[in-house]
């Protein structure tokens, strides 16, 4: 049974991966909904499953004695995985945060900043739930007063979404699914409309237009590639630099989340734990 169920929800996992990856037309709102179940659901999934095995042990009504023991394994196997990642990036976005407050401290538009002794133009929000602004000082150089209140607008806008404390946790889904099927696509899909959502928050308080001059003059290769690290000018790719520029000009209405029903879906991945007054 504990096998079972397992498999069945592997195959589940993979099966919802391969059919739903294509995002829907539809405007910001629903096309992050659709990205966040892809890749929330099948790993947490798999994690309640672990957990509801792992209650249940190695015993009960199986078809054969060493079905219990495999799922049982399999089960203490995914969870110490994903505590090992977990223990793992946060240590590491720890020892960043460490390193990044040894910066010395600028005032930019009213925040504090840290600032990189770097030529490349950077600028991200790197933490959790109180992230650490950094610039680089080749961005302090490169733009003018405009230009730098309107990448600050986009920075904020990810502060106020609280952007780096919530992709750390998704980025640790996609580390314990990176396996399952399309999970590269999908996490770069929600990074760009994560940043999507912060230029349509910025251009309704600076000029849409400065914002998409100054992406274009500062863009280039995230430094940090961590899922704690918000950067301006994260693009991945020329399609997703495109994409960005598109909406800034078109600046559409950012639409908010309607509500704490819409996450009624996560009820979802508690189904597994059904299975424990069940068993025998």
């Amino acid at each position: 049974m504990h096998l079972t169920m397992l498999l069945s929800i592997l195959a589940l996992a993979c099966l919802w991966r391969w059919v739903k990856t294509q995002a829907p037309t539809q405007n910001w709102h629903d096309q992050w909904r659709h990205m966040l179940v892809l890749l929330m659901l099948p790993p947490l999934l798999l994690f309640v499953s672990s957990i509801a095995i792992l209650r249940m042990g190695p015993h009960g009504w199986m078809v054969w004695g060493w079905e219990g023991w495999i799922s049982y394994i399999l089960a203490i196997a995914f969870l110490g995985f994903a505590l090992f990642c977990l223990g793992q990036m946060t240590i590491k976005g720890y020892c960043i945060l460490a390193q990044i407050r040894t910066y010395r401290q600028v005032e930019l538009n009213n925040s504090i900043a840290r600032v990189l002794n770097i030529s490349a133009p950077f600028i991200a929000q790197i933490g959790f739930w109180y992230p650490e602004l950094v610039v680089s000082q080749g961005l302090l150089d490169t733009l003018n007063p405009d230009q730098l209140e309107a990448v600050m607008a986009h920075e904020q806008a990810h502060y106020r979404y609280r952007d780096t404390f919530w992709f750390f946790w998704l980025g640790w889904l996609r580390q314990i699914s990176g396996w399952l099927p399309n999970s590269q696509v999908i996490w770069e899909n929600l990074l760009v409309l994560r940043e999507l959502r912060a230029d349509r928050w910025a251009a309704h308080r600076t000029d849409s237009l400065l914002l998409a001059e100054t992406l274009l003059l500062v863009v280039q290769v995230t430094m940090i590639e961590d899922s704690y690290c918000a950067a301006f000018n994260h693009v991945a790719s020329p399609d997703r630099l495109s994409q960005r520029i598109d909406a800034l000009i078109t600046a559409p209405e950012l639409i908010e989340p309607k509500g704490w029903w819409q996450w009624g879906w996560l009820l979802i991945s508690l189904l597994p734990l059904l299975a424990v007054p069940l068993h025998g």
